[in-house]
């Protein structure tokens, strides 16, 4: 992409989400259902600018390894806080695989996608400008969709014959390599009629690696790392970026050298919406 400073980019945000009135009253909606599985409500923190106009959407998962983390912490972003930038946002909690095995997670999200496609004329969203953000696992599951779309994975929680499809996504401190992880492991699916894990783990884990699915049609993608990330090392984020650059597609690698395991930090914040802004004055 042509080099473009932040704060270029976040002034032409500004001006292409004018009609999105940011500064109209914003609404806010908390424990938001956005589907139901296994007996249980998925649940959402939902926030948005009142008016008629349609705006853009973006949907937050926080990370936590797949087995912790929710809606609320610093894993995911602030809705009024984007609400305010003109968007309708969305954070979303997932099922965690301490209770229900991978790829629990993915299917929540690609629920929570539905959804939003689902209601795009009740909130008066832009359906060509959603948007996903993810942090850590949250990232690897963002990631997921812009190389791989639904994966193969079916369709739970509701809102079947709704789209899945996103305009890009903004990963941050992400695996992309469930298998050379450390953590890895915990996407583990599990046979609940034999009481053990499925056979060939190892390749649903690779299958749930958005290196693996890396392609022209990928969808564009901001990658943001630190070299000093503990949970996840970097060269993930550099083996990513080598790909993405290998098949043509459209992104932004945001390498920081001393800020760990990030989460939604002001940079983060910053760099997302000038990623958003670039692409809001191309056609999808």
């Amino acid at each position: 992409m042509p080099k473009i400073t932040v704060a270029t980019l976040i002034v032409l945000l500004s001006s292409s989400l004018a009609h999105a009135q940011p500064s109209a009253s914003i609404v806010t909606k908390t424990d938001v259902i956005y589907g139901r599985v296994e007996g249980s409500a998925l649940l959402a923190n939902i926030a948005y600018p009142d008016g008629p106009s349609r705006k853009p959407a973006i949907i937050s998962v926080h990370g936590g390894r797949w087995r912790a983390g929710n809606r609320a912490d610093a894993s995911s972003i602030k809705v009024v806080q984007w609400a305010e930038f003109g968007f309708f946002a969305m954070s979303i909690d997932y099922r965690l695989v301490g209770g229900s095995p991978a790829p629990a997670p993915q299917l929540d999200l690609l629920c929570a996608i539905r959804w939003l496609h689902a209601h795009a004329d009740e909130y008066q969203i832009d359906p060509e400008r959603v948007y996903l953000i993810g942090q850590s696992a949250g990232g690897q599951m963002v990631s997921l969709v812009a190389t791989a779309g639904e994966a193969g994975f079916p369709r739970v929680g509701g809102w079947d014959k709704a789209r899945t499809d996103v305009r890009a996504v903004i990963s941050v401190a992400a695996t992309y390599e469930l298998n050379g992880l450390s953590w890895g492991n915990l996407w583990t699916p599990f046979d609940a009629a034999q009481g053990k894990p499925v056979a060939g783990v190892e390749e649903a884990r690779r299958h749930a690696s958005p290196l693996t699915h890396v392609s022209a049609t990928t969808k564009p993608i901001l990658v943001i790392h630190s070299d000093d990330d503990k949970s996840v090392p970097v060269q993930q984020a550099a083996d990513f970026v080598e790909k993405l650059k290998a098949a043509g597609v459209t992104h932004r690698y945001v390498h920081f050298s001393d800020r760990g395991h990030m989460g939604i930090t002001e940079d983060v914040i910053k760099e997302a919406r000038a990623f958003i802004a670039e692409l809001e004055q191309k056609k999808p």
